[in-house]
């Protein structure tokens, strides 16, 4: 099977559980007889106390009573899941899908192979979207039983990556999954959390292939070049760039690209972009003093207020691909960030 949807009704009260299975089953019965639909409930028997806990950061008994059953419910959910599939994707029940995430998180995984990573993060809100490797479920749902107390359960779970020597969020945008409920389970009150990075149509999701990077920019403190391309929050930052200066992205493999999108400058710092300079692809792989880089390359086009954004790469132009490098054609006292370098490849 792909995928495999296993809902945990974690309410307590049996006649409500039962009347859900009911419509469930009428509505999916024939995924739930091709397995490709799971129910399980954890009977309250089996929970750890809920009443009288540690009240950390001040919540009301009645707000840690309701984080420290999540967290277990979601211990129970995940202990449940460990052994089903190579992957864990976390979701809620008031979230919408977009059209083509499960080909996206695909395409995701296999740019990611050979990396280590302990979560993958495909929506920005709490722990929708989160996707894990299935043998990290059982310390998982053992690291939320023995923390359930402490804090909510996102918080635990940023805890968690960081444990496991996964120091920086690996987000991929556009978000795969927005919230649209608008009430919380917590007393009803209203909760109308969206993300503002979700697609509902979006088809495609930068993969950004396993490469090296090498730059001749001054950096500035410990924004370094990785950041550009990696899915982390954070971003390149260098000192003010002289004309020949380079930013070239080395692939581990070669590549066939589809398309290249470089987004400089940020919204608070406008001055900070790319003025002149132009997107080059490179072939025939060398080593250099100072790395690899290669030593053939075709220019695509030229930055446009800050950004490069080329599709359509599928042709000759963007096959066998070794390098990508961005090369300053004109110097300027302002700073430059590089926010995102995303790369789209094609897998056979």
């Amino acid at each position: 099977l792909d995928m495999v949807v296993v809902v945990h009704l974690a309410d307590f009260d049996l006649g409500w559980n039962t009347q859900v299975v009911l419509k469930i089953t009428q509505k999916f019965a024939h995924h739930i007889i091709s397995g490709r639909l799971i129910i399980i409930h954890a009977p309250e028997q089996y929970y750890p106390p809920l009443k009288g806990l540690k009240r950390n950061y001040n919540d009301e008994d009645d707000r840690v009573t309701f984080r420290s059953k999540q967290n277990v419910d979601y211990a129970f959910l995940m202990n449940f899941c460990a052994n089903l599939s190579d992957y864990y994707l976390m979701l809620e029940d008031d979230v919408q899908c977009s059209h083509s995430f499960l080909s996206a998180i695909r395409k995701v995984l296999a740019s990611k192979e050979g990396s280590y990573w302990v979560t993958l993060e495909f929506s920005k809100l709490g722990y929708i979207g989160k996707l894990y490797h299935g043998s990290d479920l059982p310390r998982l749902a053992h690291f939320l039983l023995m923390f359930y107390q402490e804090m909510p359960c996102d918080w635990l779970l940023n805890h968690f990556r960081g444990l496991l020597t996964q120091k920086d969020v690996i987000r991929f945008k556009p978000s795969l999954f927005q919230h649209i409920g608008y009430y919380s389970s917590f007393r009803g009150t209203e909760n109308r959390l969206k993300d503002d990075d979700f697609e509902e149509d979006f088809f495609d999701i930068p993969d950004n292939p396993p490469a090296h990077i090498y730059t001749n920019l001054k950096v500035f403190e410990n924004y370094n070049p990785t950041k550009a391309y990696s899915n982390s929050e954070e971003y390149f930052w260098g000192k003010s760039p002289s004309a020949g200066d380079y930013f070239t992205i080395v692939f581990t493999k070669t590549v066939n690209i589809s398309r290249i999108q470089v987004v400089t400058g940020l919204v608070e710092r406008q001055n900070d972009v790319l003025n002149a300079g132009i997107l080059e692809i490179g072939k025939h792989q060398t080593v250099t003093l100072s790395g690899q880089d290669c030593s053939h390359y075709v220019q695509l086009g030229e930055f446009q207020k800050g950004r490069y954004d080329q599709k359509g790469l599928d042709t000759a132009a963007g096959n066998e691909v070794q390098c990508v490098r961005i090369r300053i054609t004109k110097s300027q006292n302002d700073w430059l960030i590089i926010r995102t370098i995303n790369i789209w490849s094609k897998h056979s």
